[in-house]
């Protein structure tokens, strides 16, 4: 995060231990999720009326609550990290609901991505710039 807010632009290294000797198809996962994140909290927070809410705040007034509002409803969703596999319930639902741990989790999930997901296939043109990327690359080391 320190870095992206730095300007870093490139993020190195996700899914690898052992100094990029092993692949963990979990961590990789799971980095992921935090990239996301991180790319979220860059997006920045919008500063304007609507964002802030300027008018529900006058409407609700002091001590009134903005849970049930439809301003809340309408932005809560793009505005919190929606994370797929960080779990946020409490420790007693997290133990009833089977205490698996994020790394298991991103495991699982990793496995499930494996087996089903069927990528598109790269246009003609696409493959036909990486094979004459490959082929030149070859020459060189012939």
């Amino acid at each position: 995060m320190t870095a992206a807010l730095a300007g870093a632009n490139m993020i190195y290294g996700l899914g690898m231990v052992e100094l990029g000797m092993t692949m963990d198809f979990g961590l990789l996962v799971a980095d992921n999720e935090f990239v996301r994140m991180i790319r979220r909290m860059l997006d920045g927070v919008p500063v304007n009326d609507q964002s802030m809410a300027v008018d529900v705040i006058r409407e609700v007034g002091i001590g009134g609550e903005f849970v049930t509002h439809q301003h809340t409803f309408d932005h809560f969703k793009k505005n919190q990290s929606q994370s797929q596999l960080i779990d946020r319930n409490t420790r007693g639902v997290w133990k009833d609901s089977g205490g698996k741990d994020m790394h298991t989790r991103c495991n699982e999930f990793a496995r499930e991505v494996l087996v089903a997901h069927k990528p598109e296939p790269l246009s003609e043109s696409v493959a036909k710039t990486l094979r004459d990327i490959v082929a030149e690359a070859e020459k060189e080391f012939s």
